[in-house]
């Protein structure tokens, strides 16, 4: 059985129904009440306290660990997690880190998650560590704007990096779920191409096929955005990296060539199969 936290997201839906078709048998876990899965089951725990997690660790063999943005907050303890699982009888964990972890490693953030990781290299488990850069799916947030007013609205709207799609990380998870090959490996997640806010805006206009008008944001009316949904650290955090990407945030990585066999998907792919959202 394999566990999958944040199995009601972007990256852990997608992950959850690549493993049951795989044959696995898969939980599900989520802060809230949700539909289980066809083909798997769903139980509601909240990372923030690892002991509860040990009714759904129960008989695991492998763990997709996605922590939330409260895990990465003042005070919280996401290796406890680890450590939860490795004493629950887990053999395998795939964690879902980020790529500031290498291209910025003296953020606050970077630190936290840089600790967690080394938590699971040291644990005696085989594993495999995720850095994805920015995710197509974070465009949702402009999904409202979009229908209401045909506007996106975002700051840095002509900087871009090499987003990826959630679908790519899921595949790439379940990859490292499931093949000896991977583990050990570090893999940079990124999309094929780099694509401005403006960019991505011009992709959901196609998409639609109607004109969406590109808003750009002061860094300080982002920010009051992001801090609603996240810790203001790691907003700050987010947006030093949206203004001014470094060289190795603007590099294309071949990792998920290098896990799948293919390219990764562009972000015009994910907009097109996910405009529903946005109509």
């Amino acid at each position: 059985m394999i566990v999958v936290t944040g199995a009601t997201g972007n990256v852990g839906k997608p992950l959850t129904r690549a493993l049951i078709e795989a044959g696995e048998q898969v939980t599900a876990v989520s802060r809230h009440a949700a539909p289980a899965p066809e083909g798997g089951r769903h139980v509601v725990a909240d990372l923030a306290a690892p002991a509860g997690l040990e009714p759904a660790l129960a008989g695991a063999k492998a763990l997709f660990l996605l922590l939330s943005g409260d895990l990465h907050a003042t005070g919280a303890s996401p290796a406890d997690v680890i450590r939860q699982a490795v004493a629950s009888g887990v053999r395998r964990i795939v964690l879902l880190s980020s790529l500031g972890v290498a291209t910025r490693p003296f953020g606050a953030t970077r630190i936290a998650l840089r600790a967690v990781e080394d938590v699971l290299r040291e644990s005696d488990v085989d594993w495999a560590v995720l850095r994805p850069g920015g995710f197509a799916s974070n465009a949702l947030w402009w999904a409202e704007s979009v229908r209401e007013r045909r506007v996106v609205a975002a700051p840095f709207g002509d900087v871009g990096v090499p987003i990826v799609d959630p679908a790519d990380i899921a595949e790439v998870a379940a990859a490292c779920l499931l093949d000896d090959r991977h583990t050990g490996g570090v893999y940079a997640l990124t999309g094929p191409e780099v694509i401005t806010p403006r960019g991505q805006a011009d992709a959901i206009a196609t998409a639609l096929g109607s004109p969406v008008r590109f808003h750009e944001l002061t860094r300080a009316e982002a920010k009051a955005g992001m801090a609603r949904s996240m810790p203001a650290e790691l907003a700050d955090d987010t947006l030093d990296i949206l203004g001014a990407p470094n060289p190795d945030e603007l590099r294309v990585s071949p990792d998920v060539q290098r896990v799948l066999g293919r390219a990764p998907r562009p972000f015009a792919g994910w907009a097109a199969r996910n405009i529903a959202a946005f109509r």
